[in-house]
């Protein structure tokens, strides 16, 4: 269990990270705690939203504010592998003697934004899973290790689908949450035209660096949980898939595949990182509920009878979450 101590430095480190990402980013407040939770949770986030909602701003200013390397990558149905990890090249020394050196990709940075990440083949597509799940990448014999914190934040574009590859359901279940960043209201969008004419430029102050960062992360992995929250978790994850004996009614009639284990994994891990963020040291059930559309929305498959009646991801899983939190409650 985490020191009172310790405690409060990671959250007020956390405050403060904040505090200078609202400098930049107006609103979307779900989704910077949705990134920071991936972060300081070892996972990786999929963003889904029309161009022009910050996306790419959002990953840039958190760059600045935690001194860590950033890169962009634009996935197009021309990239190569080798376009994102790199490749060895063949270098001439001074007497005319060759040798073969790899040249580091883009990969090799603590944040990597995977820019439209649905309009590379899966042939490129694939060339992420192994730097996403194992933080390394293979050339040839040799293994090289990604520098840590490292976090691939991808985006899609509902819109203009023609042409593009849907992420494999392997690589999908890689992500540890998908967001979906939604529009501004009518005062965020105030405030970002009032900023736009603003004649000097606002830049975040950095506020931590990839030590802090590991070191809140250790405090993260100490918050306690209780085995009725770990059972929550567990009954959600099963209420998705649709042979099981707890599967909801829903999931029965519209879900094809339900969610993996992974997905029972990441409501704890991601739900450890919120309650740290609310400023306790133990995992609650509203934690669990809170993270939940973001952790398993991706994770579950309907089939066709689903798409038929017009039921999303979004409705199964409001109803399986208001079932097995009025059973758990009862209990």
């Amino acid at each position: 269990m985490p020191s009172e101590a310790s405690l409060q430095l990671a959250v007020e480190r956390i405050t403060r990270v904040r505090r200078e990402i609202a400098k930049i980013i107006v609103g979307q407040d779900d989704v910077v705690e949705g990134v920071l939770i991936c972060l300081l949770s070892g996972g990786h986030v999929l963003l889904e939203g029309v161009p022009g909602l910050g996306k790419t701003t959002l990953l840039r200013t958190l760059a600045r504010t935690l001194q860590l390397k950033y890169s962009r990558i634009q996935f197009t149905p021309d990239l190569m592998p080798a376009d994102i990890v790199g490749s060895m090249i063949i270098e001439t020394e001074e007497h005319g003697r060759k040798s073969l050196r790899f040249q580091h990709g883009p990969i090799f940075s603590n944040l990597v934004l995977a820019d439209e990440i649905n309009r590379a083949t899966p042939k490129t597509q694939s060339a992420l899973l192994e730097a996403m799940q194992e933080r390394t990448v293979t050339s040839g014999n040799t293994t090289h290790e990604l520098e840590l914190p490292f976090l691939v934040m991808a985006t899609q574009n509902p819109i203009e689908m023609e042409g593009t590859y849907p992420l494999p359901e392997a690589q999908l279940d890689r992500f540890l949450m998908k967001i979906l960043v939604t529009y501004p209201s009518r005062d965020e969008l105030n405030r970002i035209v009032e900023r736009t004419i603003q004649r000097e430029e606002i830049a975040p102050v950095p506020v931590m660096d990839a030590d802090a960062i590991l070191q809140v992360r250790s405090v993260c992995r100490e918050v306690l949980v209780a085995p009725h929250v770990q059972e929550y978790a567990i009954q959600i994850v099963m209420a998705t898939q649709a042979d099981r004996p707890e599967a909801h009614p829903l999931a029965r009639k519209y879900i094809r595949y339900g969610s993996s284990p992974r997905g029972a994994q990441a409501l704890v891990e991601c739900g450890r990182v919120l309650a740290l963020f609310r400023g306790r040291v133990h995992l609650s059930i509203e934690d669990i509920h809170s993270v939940a559309a973001s952790v398993l929305r991706h994770r579950i498959i309907l089939n066709f009878d689903a798409h038929a009646d017009g039921q999303t991801p979004e409705t199964i899983l409001s109803a399986i979450l208001q079932s097995v939190t009025a059973q758990s409650s009862v209990a």
